[in-house]
């Protein structure tokens, strides 16, 4: 005897597809700007993120200056973030053994890489890779400070897509989180980490 829902999947089984057009992809894929990490930090800045252009060899300084800045002092932190950003007087939490959620929720910050970052858009996109840790690592703090390297800004969304596998978990961060009620009054905080703080190395 079959149940309702045996029975709607039946349905939709017995139903005569036609063959799936192909789809045209002629659009533009790739642009040109005359500096792609001016144009990520004028965009990230837009979202009312905080950028800072720093070179490599200033990140761990610059890492340390912005945590003192917010008195942000245990920060949670992926188990393969680079040593060196593990800078002194802050007190980390690898992420491994992975973080329940409570103790996730009383830390001050978190420390990631990013996987890829989007020029026109001033979008991250952390995939759960290298120095990125868990989707929640970025989701449940009040403070998100991430490091952005110059190889890895694309300019448009198509070439950003090109980088990524579809088939890993990708999470999307266009400034702070932030949402409004009815009465568009802007409340940041909501689904994700109230200020984003951004070093971009290049």
């Amino acid at each position: 005897m079959f149940s309702a829902r045996d029975e709607i999947l039946a349905r939709i089984r017995a139903i005569d597809r036609p063959s799936a057009a192909p789809i045209p992809r002629d659009y533009e894929r790739t642009r040109t700007v005359a500096d792609p990490l001016d144009l990520l930090d004028e965009r990230v800045a837009d979202y009312k993120a905080i950028v800072h252009r720093v070179t490599e060899a200033e990140v761990p300084d610059s890492i340390g200056e912005c945590l003192a800045r917010r008195s942000v002092s245990t920060v949670a932190v992926p188990a393969d973030v680079p040593p060196r950003w593990r800078v002194p007087s802050v007190t980390w939490v690898p992420d491994d053994p992975p973080l329940p959620l409570g103790e996730l929720d009383t830390v001050d910050g978190v420390l990631t890489g990013c996987a890829v970052a989007i020029a026109e858009t001033g979008t991250i996109v952390l995939d759960a890779g290298v120095a990125q840790g868990r989707r929640i690592l970025s989701l449940v703090p009040d403070y998100h400070l991430c490091v952005v390297r110059a190889d890895q800004v694309s300019v448009s969304v198509p070439e950003a897509l090109a980088r990524l596998e579809p088939g890993r978990p990708l999470t999307f961060i266009s400034g702070p989180s932030a949402t409004s009620d009815i009465e568009l009054d802007r409340v940041e905080g909501v689904h994700g980490p109230r200020t984003l703080e951004v070093l971009i190395v290049g």
